[in-house]
């Protein structure tokens, strides 16, 4: 493939995965995750991890690693919903 279609690519993956941190570091600071549906996120997470495979698939790693980060990602932030709905739930 052309060097340049690898960097836009490349560019594109980093930028898209780093488009989930705002909201991850939102989360955490707030402490809060009402407003985040489990279901579009779940959707969202499923269609990241098949892209992975994807990726994997066709051997490309900018597929591959911003998927696989974006899929950490989106699991660091089902987790912290869980958690704060949790603590909200049990008064801690």
């Amino acid at each position: 493939m052309h060097p340049v279609v690898e960097i836009l690519g490349s560019l594109a993956a980093v930028i898209t995965t780093l488009g989930w941190l705002p909201q991850l570091l939102k989360i955490r600071r707030e402490k809060k995750a009402d407003d985040i549906s489990l279901v579009a996120i779940g959707t969202i997470a499923t269609g990241v991890l098949l892209w992975t495979f994807y990726g994997l698939f066709i051997g490309s790693w900018p597929v591959i690693m911003a998927n696989a980060v974006t899929f950490l990602f989106i699991v660091a932030i089902v987790g912290m919903k869980l958690h704060y709905a949790r603590a909200v739930q049990t008064g801690g």
